[in-house]
């Protein structure tokens, strides 16, 4: 039997709906709707199929490609510690890395010192000696992506965990990580980011809540323009095998999604496991986390030039865009032509499906879907990556101003109670929207400098088969 290990049970998503008795299902990544046939619709009958024949063992490996289903690692056979080695790009920050080595003990762990001047540096070589692990030095500041690569290349081991500094982490949650790949087509899997302890600032409670690198509660397959597009370079461990020489060199921002998108590209799987926590220490005052979002945002320009297919910030069907001018023309006829814009997409796509009455809601359930999900791709330009242009035609339009400012609170309302954050409202809507204007001046900035504006712009998809 190929594929996954016999034994090994999957679970399907929490946002995959059935119909017509488990015959059909929807979801993945992205969105899609899968038709078993009986037989294999009684596999997954209570949300769970266990790989024990070769037939199950085919069905589990489409359900995981789809990223419909999921693997619980708890069933998976344990892969020895001995066969993984820790990589730790450092740039000074001797006390936060002492603290992360003294839960890796156990482990073989290489420290890449990344041109880190004196006196800190002999610091750090203290700390790395008391720590047991090794230290490997560049004499020239390079970056994480290549200090990484360095590490990389001194790893002899099957398996690499690249872990930032700035992290408190336990074996376990490696040892966790690493059962995932029992999965033979799996190059890459990363935990869930949180927050070190309760924020001490308002900033940083709004990290804790809404973190760029908190990828949320939800297992995910991890692919361009899904749910989950990307897993942090924070922590990670991947397949030796699979990199082919690990990041791109002098990538100083957005390394990890470049490396998660070309390995999709190459037809390797990525996996994100919410079950394993690793905390890291969120930047507390205002300049500096202002300043980390502006440099995120920096890094959508190269994206754009290496994935141009994968980076645009809004992806709109013709039907939902036309549904959008309708909504945000704000005339009396706004209603009646995007009800009856999306009703005709309903009946369309009712008989593309062919999913007869069994599934009779399905396409009105997944229009109205492409309605919120073009609504809030919208509303994003508007208030992340165009606030620019937002912002000048707030200057000129009353209706213009109306519906920023009503998309700007909407997203802060529904936000802040969706995430149950340890701040108050007033608060975390101006830090939401502060973060958006940093990332989105980044972005701007990034294009600048290079010349290109492909990361700003929206594309119009026809319908996927």
């Amino acid at each position: 039997m190929t594929g996954v290990p016999a034994g090994t049970v999957l679970r399907l998503g929490t946002d995959v709906w059935r119909y017509a008795d488990g015959r059909i299902l929807v979801g993945g990544a992205p969105t899609r709707v899968m038709r078993l046939r009986p037989a294999a619709a009684r596999l997954v009958a209570d949300g769970t199929l266990t790989a024990s024949d070769p037939a199950s063992a085919r069905l589990a490996d489409r359900l995981l490609d789809a990223g419909i289903a999921h693997p619980d690692p708890d069933t998976l056979p344990r892969i020895p510690l001995g066969d993984l080695t820790v990589v730790v790009p450092v740039h000074g920050r001797p006390t936060e890395l002492e603290r992360l080595l003294a839960g890796l003990r156990e482990l073989s762990v290489l420290v890449v010192d990344d041109g880190t001047p004196e006196p800190v540096a002999s610091a750090l070589r203290a700390v790395v000696a008391a720590g047991g692990a090794r230290l490997l030095r560049t004499e020239r500041n390079a970056g994480p992506a290549s200090a990484r690569n360095h590490g990389l290349r001194h790893v002899q081991t099957p398996f690499v965990a690249f872990v930032d500094s700035d992290v408190v982490l336990d074996v376990e949650a490696l040892a966790r990580m690493l059962r995932h790949f029992a999965d033979p087509g799996l190059a890459l899997v990363g935990p869930r980011i949180v927050g070190t302890g309760p924020g001490r600032t308002w900033v940083e409670r709004y990290e804790n809540a809404r973190s760029s690198v908190d990828l949320g509660r939800r297992a995910a397959l991890v692919r361009p323009r899904s749910p989950v597009a990307w897993i942090s370079s924070t922590c990670l461990v991947a397949r030796v095998d699979a990199l082919e020489g690990g990041f791109t060199d002098g990538m100083r921002v957005a390394e990890d999604v470049d490396l998660v998108w070309r390995l999709d590209e190459a037809g390797w799987r990525v996996r994100y496991d919410p079950a394993v926590t690793v905390a890291h220490e969120h930047r507390r005052d205002m300049r500096r986390w202002f300043g980390r979002k502006f440099f995120y945002g920096t890094g959508a320009a190269a994206l754009a030039d290496r994935h141009p297919a994968a980076i645009p910030p809004a992806i709109l069907r013709p039907w939902s865009a036309v549904v959008v001018v309708a909504l945000c023309s704000v005339r009396w006829w706004s209603i009646p032509v995007a009800g009856a814009v999306a009703a005709g997409a309903a009946w369309r796509l009712g008989r593309r499906l062919g999913t007869g009455a069994d599934a009779r809601v399905l396409p009105w359930r997944l229009v109205g879907g492409g309605v919120l999900s073009a609504l809030t791709q919208v509303s994003a330009l508007a208030l992340r990556h165009w606030w620019p242009v937002g912002a000048a035609a707030a200057v000129v339009s009353r209706r213009a101003r109306w519906l920023i400012g009503v998309a700007a609170l909407v997203d802060g309302v529904i936000e802040h109670r969706r995430l149950r954050a340890d701040l108050d409202l007033p608060r975390f809507i101006l830090a939401r929207r502060l973060d958006d204007m940093a990332y989105g001046a980044g972005v701007w900035w990034g294009c600048l400098r290079r010349g290109s504006f492909r990361a700003l712009r929206i594309e119009l998809r026809p319908p996927r088969r």
